[in-house]
Order: structure tokens, then C-alpha cells, then sequence
């Protein structure tokens, strides 16, 4: 401290003002700077603020199927936080619930299908697709006689109309040289009640998404094809374009941890992880050593040309009248 040394030569008299003048400069550019945390090159902050910053929160709405495990991998890891993103994941037991939620503000992103975009447009509700998900539903028969799709013709099949079901059903009639009009629908919503009646031959086939196919295939039933088999993918993420606008960033960031969730379970043994899959997604117990669980990949856009064809199907059915086609649902928020 100077406080106490005397100056010396002609400085005498005047260092203390030039002291006191240099100190308050000194001051004032702390006040302006010191205090809050600054830009690096990189434009992230650094400082106190930077680590007392608020997590952005994202909340899903999901259902129990293999389409949400990356997600939910991704939360019980670690790896949203560590992208600075909280994933707030709530699931549903079907999809009218999920739609009761988003439809209330309880959740801003949801797993959906491209059947689902076009209704909930239909319905005036700008609701964009930020990328494909990695879902399946597979058809399966107990009728010895049925041996391909072919062998529907004339036959009843279970799904829940005007939904992703009726839709797969529909792309895999017409790969088969068949209509709808070519088989016999009845309309059972609840996923466990399709199986239960396919198992006691109250229909020829039903559309189904995991785990209920595992659960069919080990009650004797056998798989015709599969969303995948047959190259149909409605499964999407989406979000209203309000939130898009809200938090681009930490959709992105989500995103990010989605990626890193599949890097994780691509280099780790499914023991380290295969119980979660079975408390979220509902597989029994017993199967666990039966469980196939799919070579996720990163997250990546919806086929522009798939989405085209899910919404001409929609309008034929009478779910949608607007004139949409692909770039009006989907958004570029993550893939440009």
C-alpha cells in the first residue's frame, strides 16, 4: 500500500490524486466488466454466471416403446445435463393420453407419426416434425394359412383407425398388390386387447409395436413384416413451432444428447443398460434375454418423400383438407 510512504521529487503533493484518480478508473472498469462473465472467441460466457446459468428444461411427452429409449438413455446418464439441456421426460400408456397432455401445455415435444402431424394441422395447430425416431410396429398372424401379406386378402385384421397403425397396414397392402378394401378391419385401440384376441384366434392379424410383438412371437405367434421390412417409417419427433422459435437451442442440444445415448449403447454390452428398457418400455421380465434391441443410429430428418405420402393418405381418408405437403410440417431447427 502506498497510505504511508511519502513521495519523493517533483511527484510530491501529486502521486496520492494520480493514485486516487488511477484506482477509481480501475473501479469503474471492473464495475463494467469484472463483475459479469464475458464472451469468449467462442461466444460462450465464462465467469460466475456461466455456472450459475439455468438449464434449459425440454419437455417430452413419450410413449413406452423402443423409439423413446435413446431419449430416456440419454436422461438416466447424464448426457442431457451434460449438454446443458434437462430432458423432462413424461410417458404415456397410449396415444390419446399423450394428446390430452400436449394438448393441455404439459408437454412441448412428443412422439408422434405422420398420421397424428397431419390431424394435429388439421386442427390448426402448427406443429413441425424436428427429426425421424427409430420406431416399429410389426404385423403378426396365428392363422397357419397366412403366410405373407398376400394371404389377407379376405381376412380380418386388428389395428385402431385412422391412426400409424391403419396407415402401416395400408402401405403393406399395397406392396402386396392389395387395398384396404381387401380385408376385413376391426378396431381395437388398446394395444394389450390386439394381442390377447390374436392369441385366441378372434382375428387373422394384427398390427403391433414392441414390446407386445416380442410377447406375441413367444406365445407361438408368427411376424409377417415390419415398418422396417417394408421400408414405411411414421414414426417422428415434433414440436409445436412456438416452442421451435422458444428453444432452438436446446431442442438442438437434446439432440446432441440424443446422439451421445446412441454412441453409448453402441460401445457398452445391453446388460448395462437392459433393465431400464424393460421398466420403460414394459417388457416383461421373463423375455429379458429375448429382447432385440435395434442398432440405433444418430438423430437425422424425416424422408421428405415418406411424409409426402402420409399426408395424400390422410386426405384420402378424410383426416386432412388442408394442402400440405412436407416442407409445410417440417422443421429445420436441427437438420438444415
Amino acid at each position: 500500500m502506498t497510505k504511508n510512504r511519502k513521495p519523493n521529487g517533483t511527484l510530491r503533493g501529486k502521486r496520492p490524486a494520480i493514485l486516487m484518480m488511477a484506482t477509481a478508473a480501475l473501479g469503474l472498469a471492473l464495475a463494467g466488466c469484472g463483475g459479469a462473465s464475458q464472451p469468449s472467441a467462442s461466444g460462450a460466457t465464462n465467469g460466475p454466471e456461466a455456472s450459475e446459468a439455468k438449464t434449459e428444461t425440454i419437455t417430452l411427452g413419450l410413449l413406452p416403446s423402443i423409439d423413446a429409449i435413446p431419449f430416456i438413455v440419454a436422461h438416466e446418464q447424464g448426457f442431457d445435463k451434460e449438454q446443458g439441456v434437462e430432458l423432462d421426460i413424461q410417458t404415456f400408456k397410449s396415444a390419446k393420453d399423450r394428446d390430452v397432455a400436449f394438448q393441455a401445455g404439459k408437454v412441448e415435444g412428443l412422439s408422434a407419426d405422420l398420421v397424428a402431424i397431419s390431424i394435429y394441422n388439421e386442427a390448426g395447430k402448427d406443429v413441425k416434425i424436428t427429426s425421424t425416431t427409430f420406431g416399429e410396429f410389426d404385423l403378426l398372424t396365428g392363422n397357419p394359412d397366412v403366410k405373407s401379406v398376400a394371404d389377407l386378402k379376405g381376412k380380418t385384421v386388428i389395428l385402431s383407425k385412422n391412426t400409424s397403425t391403419e396407415y402401416t397396414m395400408a402401405m403393406m397392402l399395397e406392396q402386396a398388390g392389395l387395398t384396404e378394401n381387401d380385408i376385413t378391419v376391426t378396431e381395437v385401440p388398446q394395444i394389450p386387447t390386439r394381442l390377447e384376441l390374436l392369441k385366441n384366434n378372434k382375428a387373422d392379424a394384427a398390427v403391433l409395436p414392441e414390446p407386445f410383438v416380442t410377447m406375441g412371437r413367444e406365445a407361438g405367434l408368427k411376424v409377417l413384416g415390419s415398418t422396417h421390412t417394408a421400408e414405411i417409417n411414421p414414426f417422428v419427433l415434433a414440436f409445436p413451432q412456438s416452442v421451435i422459435d422458444a428453444k432452438a437451442g436446446g431442442i438442438r442440444k437434446m439432440y446432441a444428447a440424443y446422439d451421445e445415448a446412441v454412441e453409448y449403447m453402441k460401445n457398452h454390452d445391453q446388460a448395462d443398460y437392459i433393465d431400464l428398457i424393460i421398466k420403460e418400455v414394459g417388457y416383461p421380465e421373463t423375455l429379458k434375454d429375448q429382447i432385440d434391441v435395434p442398432d440405433y443410429v444418430p438423430a437425422n430428418q424425416a424422408d421428405p418423400a415418406q411424409v409426402d405420402n402420409a399426408l395424400n393418405w390422410a386426405r384420402e381418408k378424410g383426416l386432412l383438407t388442408k394442402d400440405l405437403k412436407a416442407s409445410d410440417v417440417m422443421s429445420d431447427v436441427q437438420f438444415k
